[in-house]
Parts: structure tokens; sequence; C-alpha cells
């Protein structure tokens, strides 16, 4: 999810009658330089970690989670192959990558297009698994998918699940099961390694936040604005407030997600407490705007720096 982060409705915390608001086993691959820039050319291999050991890790050092969003196959497969790989190298801590559906609720009019221009390229499922198993050896940072819910039923829980360990995905975010209806998913999730992060709203009851990041795996998606996915002019300060309450609620770690756009806003975010920044709406836009896919994966590499030097 990407909010500008990085992504809208009902998200695992809220009810069925709320409104719509609004990522394994060991691997060779990549290793991790000390440094957040790291040139793909100077890496050398070692075992990815998950998106929990990711946090912990960068607790350790006194960092921030970088962690964009991006959908698979727009503008094509192997763009966004490349992307990945960008992403990765520039310092992304944990990516995040969407699977394109039909009716993307919880999304933007930036993202909701990027899906439809995938879509309508012929991008599934089994094309998006058949990428990164190419890919995903080739990266240094944990991978966590954003799908909704319909097309991981239709193709079954367990199988899903046991689908994205194969590919070597560490997490799972499904923006659109309530809480109440989660049971399988963790269960399943559990079994094959998948951790799977929930989300928390401004409007979700203080009780049900307590529920929600109780069971929530990897980390806290704590939604940032109510609405869809899409970038802001500013990030409320009601974050900050929010973000104290959940922290007072659990020693996992919380990344804020939509309507981040501006390394201003990874700064304001980060100096909040989050432990992580979401970016999406804004990387997807980097993309779909290039004049061709070459120039959008220089421009993905030029914005994430900007967005990754604000966290140094």
């Amino acid at each position: 999810m990407a909010i500008s982060l990085k992504s809208s409705p009902c998200f695992p915390q809220l009810k069925k009658s709320d409104s719509i608001y609004l990522l394994r086993s060991s691997r060779q691959v990549s290793a991790v330089s000390t440094r957040r820039f790291r040139p793909m050319a100077a890496l050398s291999t070692v075992s990815t970690i998950g998106l929990s050991e990711t946090f912990a890790r960068l607790k350790q050092q006194g960092k921030v989670a970088f962690i964009p969003y991006i959908t698979a196959g727009d503008p094509d497969l192997s763009t966004t192959a490349q992307a990945l790989k960008v992403l990765d190298s520039c310092g992304s801590d944990i990516i995040e990558l969407g699977v394109p559906y039909s009716d993307p609720l919880a999304d933007g009019p930036v993202i909701q297009a990027a899906a439809t221009r995938s879509l309508a390229r012929g991008t599934n499922f089994d094309a998006i698994i058949r990428m990164l198993k190419e890919v995903v050896p080739q990266l240094s940072c944990p991978i966590a998918i954003f799908s909704y819910y319909n097309p991981i039923l239709k193709r079954g829980v367990e199988k899903f699940m046991s689908t994205l360990n194969d590919a070597g995905v560490h997490g799972l975010v499904v923006p659109d099961v309530p809480l109440e209806e989660t049971e399988l998913l963790r269960k399943e999730a559990v079994k094959y390694k998948i951790e799977l992060v929930l989300l928390t709203t401004p409007t979700t009851p203080s009780s049900r936040m307590r529920a929600i990041v109780e069971a929530s795996e990897g980390f806290v998606y704590l939604v940032s604005s109510v609405g869809v996915t899409g970038a802001r002019a500013s990030v409320s300060e009601r974050v900050q407030t929010l973000l104290q309450d959940i922290k007072g609620a659990t020693n996992k770690p919380v990344a804020v997600g939509f309507g981040i756009s501006k390394p201003e806003h990874v700064e304001q975010v980060a100096s909040w407490g989050a432990d992580g920044v979401i970016v999406g709406s804004a990387m997807v836009k980097v993309l779909g705007d290039a004049k061709s896919p070459e120039e959008g994966l220089k421009e993905l590499e030029s914005f994430t720096r900007s967005l990754t030097s604000a966290l140094l």
C-alpha cells in the first residue's frame, strides 16, 4: 500500500457496517549494506529476513523503515521486476507489491488507474508469482503482497499462502477483510510463514484497535487519514496521537500509510515516532506518468532516494 504508501474499504479493523476508508523461510538473496543506498552491483549473497526481523534490526540501529508500494504489471511485469530492484537498491526496507484488482475500493484514482492498466495488459496472479520467483532471490529486502480478499478466496486461502511462500514472499496485506473474518487467513498465514499485516484507522474505536494490533503480524499498518489512498498536501497531526495510542497498546512496530508523498511528510511521520513510513500513490504515479518504462525507472530511483534521504 503503499502511502501516497503507498493504497480502500473495509480494512481488517473495520466492521462490515463501517464506512469505507481509506505483507518465510530463509533463502539466498542480495546482502544488505550498512548504508541506506545499496548499489546493486555491490551486493553479495546472504539470507533475507522477514518483516518482524527487519523492524527489529532497524530498531537496534535507531532507524525507521521505508516501505514503498507499487502496482504489479504497471506498465508491465518486466518493468515491475526492474522497479523492485531499483527500490531495493535505493534503500527500501520492505516493498509492498499490489496485486491489480478490478474493484479496488480502498484505493484512490492513481492506484485504481494503475490496476486498470495492468489488468488490460493481461496481468494475473500466476504471472506475478512467476516474476517474483525470478526477482526475489535478487533482492535484499522482504516483499509484502497487497491483495483484496476475493482473489485469495478464488484461489483458496491455503493455496494462496502456499504460493506466496514458494515465491519467497514474507508478508500480506488484505485491506477489505474485517478483523472478525481474518481467523482463516491468520491460521494459514502462520502455517506458511507469511506475516499478515492488519490495518487500523483514525475512526477505529480503542477497544477494536487493541484487538487488531494483538492479531497483526509483521507490523501494524496505521492508515493516516479517512478515505482512499492518494497524495495529500499534509499529514494530519492526529497521526501523532494515534501512534501514541497504538504504542501504548503494543510493542509491535507501527508503519504509517496513506497520503504520504513528500520527503517532508516522511520526516514528519518519523519524528512522531512511527517505526515505518509507507509511500504508495506517489510511487505509482511516477511510473504511471512516465513517457517510457526507462524514464519511469530513472524517475523512480530519483524520487525514492529523495524519500529515503529524509530518514537518514
